[in-house]
């Protein structure tokens, strides 16, 4: 029987890590000689003082989501996929061939078959790391960290030599033809007559990713497959002795996983309108934390996103009103994981031994 109720596990002890990691952080600002009370009023009113803070925290946890899933489904099957961030790069590459190559008249049309473009090319990104794993017994988190460094030279490559436009200088793909433009919340939100900042841009893609939560949900808890991939998750041996193949669960999930991490691509490539390096900005490391943060359970996904998003956006404004470097986002980042990581029994340990004093004694 567990000793912390289920709410405490998915509530109680990520909320102590978030508040350890900001206790941690608002130390480093004072020994730098600045206002931690201040910084976090900057970061709550840049972000939630206006549609156009808004929008960009949306923008960026959209992307925390689809990476967020991508490392869940792969913890459900005890995989460690630490490759999001090469497989979101190509994922973006689908996204592109498939905008540039194909005769899209609307972004109905384009969205999905780009959605499709973005994921298949994320998943055989992760299928060769996948291989590798169940059929030669290479470790994953190697073979996955290793086709980050090759999937970033690849789209270099391909980017300088390939497929920018001639005589340009810039490293990046034409601008996509109009058909494959998304729809921004400013337009989405007009329509109806809610007004919404044309600056922020977080686009429809936002409703993809939230969708993308349910479906994770029903695959996992509703599925046979989800079924399979939580038991070879939790015992490799008693999922052998039920007649589950480890290749095909390993194999599976990785591409589950790397399509998740594609799938991002029609937020900051599609939306973007062009290709360009360094898109994907560090999310597929992000994803990491978001998926410990939340459980990997798609609710928690969805809100430990909401908060590195904050995270995110509010770290602009203070490296805007302060002399607070932005990089010290990157400090309460790590800190996060650190706690919900690494340190998780440092919370989970006193939190277990307070429950049993106040747990009644069984007749």
């Amino acid at each position: 029987m567990d000793v912390i109720p289920k709410w405490a596990d998915a509530i109680l002890i990520p909320l102590i890590s978030i508040i350890l990691a900001f206790i941690i952080s608002a130390l480093v600002i004072l020994a730098i000689g600045e206002d931690p009370v201040r910084a976090l009023q900057l970061m709550v009113q840049g972000t939630f003082g206006n549609s156009a803070g808004i929008g960009f925290m949306l923008f960026y946890a959209t992307n925390f989501i689809f990476t967020g899933l991508a490392v869940a489904i792969a913890f459900h099957a005890r995989l460690f996929n630490i490759g999001g961030e090469g497989q979101a790069m190509l994922g973006g590459l689908g996204v592109a061939l498939v905008c540039l190559s194909l005769p899209l008249p609307h972004w109905t049309i384009a969205l999905p078959v780009a959605l499709i473009g973005g994921a298949l090319f994320g998943a055989l990104w992760a299928l060769i790391p996948a291989y590798l794993q169940a059929k030669r017994g290479s470790h994953i988190v190697i073979t996955t960290i290793m086709f980050n460094f090759i999937a970033s030279a690849l789209l270099v490559y391909l980017l300088v030599e390939v497929l920018k436009p001639a005589g340009s200088m810039d490293p990046a793909t034409p601008r996509f033809p109009e058909g494959t433009h998304l729809p921004r919340m400013s337009d989405i939100l007009g329509a109806i007559g809610i007004p919404f900042s044309d600056a922020a841009p977080v686009n429809v893609s936002f409703f993809i990713a939230l969708l993308a939560c349910f479906l994770f949900w029903l695959l996992v808890w509703r599925t046979r497959l989800g079924y399979e991939i939580r038991a070879y998750g939790h015992s490799e041996t008693a999922a052998l002795y039920a007649g589950i193949s480890p290749t095909k669960i390993i194999i599976v999930a990785m591409l589950i996983s790397g399509g998740l991490a594609g799938c991002m691509a029609i937020n900051n490539v599609m939306a973007a309108e062009r290709l360009v390096l360094n898109s994907v900005e560090g999310a597929g490391f992000i994803g990491i934390a978001v998926a410990l943060m939340g459980r990997s359970h798609p609710v928690g996904v969805l809100l430990a996103a909401l908060l590195f998003g904050f995270l995110v956006q509010g770290g602009a404004e203070i490296d805007f009103w302060t002399n607070i470097p932005r990089e010290l986002i990157i400090v309460i980042q790590a800190l996060v994981i650190l706690f919900t990581g690494a340190l998780d029994n440092m919370v989970r340990m006193p939190l277990e031994r307070l429950f049993l004093m106040f747990r009644k004694p069984e007749a």
